[in-house]
């Protein structure tokens, strides 16, 4: 039977295009056009590895595993041309076109497998899905038998990953970013223990020295190792330009390496790995920390960096000023004199957060952020100190914004800013040292308040919001106002306390008097009695005991001291 020319389709989608297209199958390969015109697309028969038969978002499709290129995806073949294509395969490329149908029971337990371009899941011997290496960004261990594996995303909020010279096919690593909502993270619950089908050399003697060495190459570790293999997510194509040991990240927190590459960076953790690329990076900030100790790099990222549930828009590291490395640049001289010139040296002598801020820039091409120069604190620092809630930490004035670091770090540019609210709040020692800020954003979208600032630092920084032309709103002027009325409103108080005090004083002397002849009175003989009253008589003009008795009876309008007194008097003359 002699060999077709060419075999046409049309209706044809290319990896999860948004247009279709026409595809051509020959003997030399394939070729892929959008039906609306555009750009085509090709692939050499050689590199046709294997190839499946299955069901598809749109109809059947062909997945063909190149040696290169990764898995290749062809939708929207009708059933009945299953033979067709079948032979095709076989007559152009010598490969047998295998049928896979895929399980539907919907079980969310079963086999992990990874072949030679994607991972699948399998139920009862037939896969659940497929995920090709090239839509894994990362992977981490996220529990002691749970693995994270993190997706592909589009490099910008608006982009979807397509392909616009491609009918809106999805490049190698974007075909995730199909529509406003996408899959970003899948996680695999993996217990028990497994051994390695390929095991290295003395890799079976060491799995058999005791149950240590097993617990630390659990189901869940092999898994991970394996993935990290598979997917290249340890190993960036091309050398290391540069690594940077055990450096000290305050958020996320712990301590990372870096190896920085030619397109991107790698951060090595003791549980986390990520691959950043430099076009994430969106803001880079050299931070001067107001302890005179450390200095902070601020790297801002979009997307944001992800562990499990958390994601951190901000990577804040922390350099001891005076702690000095001497590094040479794993670069050609080629490099250097070309792509690099200007931006980087061969070999850097200096504190390390200096070297690291240099090779970065060098390496991104981002411009270094540091602190206004138009803000000095009462201090002489680039920041002051404050706290959002119960976290503690800086808030430093840029030329075009605020950044607070470390815990949560926050951005808030200028152009964004409604108003700045200068408040004092807490009891009358406490309002007397520290003051708050509150910023209000514009649309109403919030706010963001930084409590505890020392009240030193008041001055310059109204100096820095009227240099700015920031809105300001200063409540300490009303608060202070409202303390000096109630101190003089304390001060009336006082002096009315103690005219009453002074004059409770002067009536309690005469009361005093009075209570005398009680506390002086001795009943041991009638002479006695007789010798008290008659010089009380001296000063009332009374000579008598009765008359005396009828005295106090006016003076003292209270019935039980009169009726007391005659009793203690009969009773004494006895």
């Amino acid at each position: 039977m002699s060999k077709p020319a060419v075999e046409e389709f049309n209706g044809i989608y290319l990896d999860l295009s948004k247009q279709p297209g026409r595809v051509k199958f020959a003997e030399p390969g394939l070729a892929w056009k959008p039906l609306t015109g555009g750009q085509s697309f090709s692939l050499d028969g050689e590199q046709f590895l294997q190839c499946q038969w299955s069901r598809g978002a749109r109809g059947h499709e062909v997945k063909i595993l190149t040696r290169d290129s990764g898995v290749l995806q062809l939708d929207g073949f009708e059933a009945e041309e299953f033979d067709r294509v079948q032979k095709i395969f076989k007559l152009f490329y010598g490969l047998n076109l295998e049928h896979k149908d895929h399980a539907l029971k919907g079980w969310n337990w079963g086999k992990g497998e990874f072949g030679k371009a994607e991972l699948s899941f399998n139920v009862q011997n037939r896969p659940a899905f497929e995920i090709p290496y090239t839509e894994i960004s990362n992977t981490n261990l996220a529990g002691k038998n749970e693995v994270a594996v993190e997706f592909s995303l589009p490099s910008g909020g608006d982009e979807t990953g397509t392909n616009g010279h491609l009918g809106g096919a999805r490049s190698r690593g974007r075909k995730g970013g199909a529509a406003k909502d996408q899959l970003v993270e899948m996680r695999f619950y993996i217990p028990g223990t497994a051994t390695k089908k390929e095991n290295e050399e003395d890799g079976e003697d060491k799995e058999g020295e005791g149950s240590e060495e097993e617990e630390q190459h659990n189901a869940a570790n092999l898994f991970y190792d394996t993935l990290m293999d598979k997917a290249e997510i340890g190993e960036v194509a091309g050398d290391t330009f540069a690594t940077f040991l055990e450096v000290l990240h305050l958020t996320p927190r712990g301590r990372f390496g870096i190896d920085m590459y030619e397109n991107s960076f790698r951060l090595r953790g003791k549980t986390y790995d990520y691959k950043i690329p430099y076009d994430n990076i969106k803001k880079f900030m050299l931070l001067p920390k107001p302890d005179d100790l450390h200095t902070l790099i601020t790297v801002g990222l979009d997307p944001p960096l992800r562990q499990g549930q958390t994601r951190y828009p901000f990577l804040v590291m922390q350099f001891k000023r005076d702690e000095e490395v001497t590094i040479e640049l794993n670069m050609t001289t080629e490099m250097l004199e070309g792509k690099y010139k200007g931006k980087l040296n061969a070999r850097y002598e200096q504190p390390q957060h200096t070297v690291v801020a240099q090779v970065f820039r060098g390496l991104s091409g981002k411009k270094i952020v540091t602190p206004s120069k138009d803000f000095v604190s009462h201090h002489q620092q680039s920041g002051v100190k404050c706290s959002i809630k119960a976290n503690e930490g800086h808030l430093f004035c840029l030329d075009k914004s605020f950044m607070f670091v470390p815990k949560p770090a926050s951005y808030i540019p200028f152009d964004n800013i409604s108003v700045i609210t200068m408040s004092r709040v807490g009891g009358a020692v406490s309002a007397s040292r520290t003051f708050d800020i509150t910023i209000t954003t514009k649309n109403g979208t919030g706010e963001h308040q930084f409590s505890n600032i020392n009240r030193e630092e008041q001055k310059p920084l109204e100096e820095f919001f009227q240099i700015k032309g920031l809105r300001t709103k200063n409540e300490m002027l009303d608060d202070s106002s409202a303390l000096i009325a109630a101190a003089l409103k304390d001060a009336d108080m006082a002096s009315s306390d103690e005219e009453v005090v002074a004059a409770r004083a002067d009536r309690g002397s005469a009361d005093e008097d009075d209570e005398s002849v009680d506390e002086d009175f001795k009943a041991d003989s009638d002479s006695d009695v007789a010798e008290e009253y008659d010089s009380a008589h001296e000063s009332s003009g009374s000579g008598s005991d009765e008359q005396m008795a009828d005295a106090d009876a006016g003076a003292d309008s209270d019935p039980p001291e009169e009726e007391s007194r005659p009793k203690k008097k009969a009773k004494t003359s006895k």
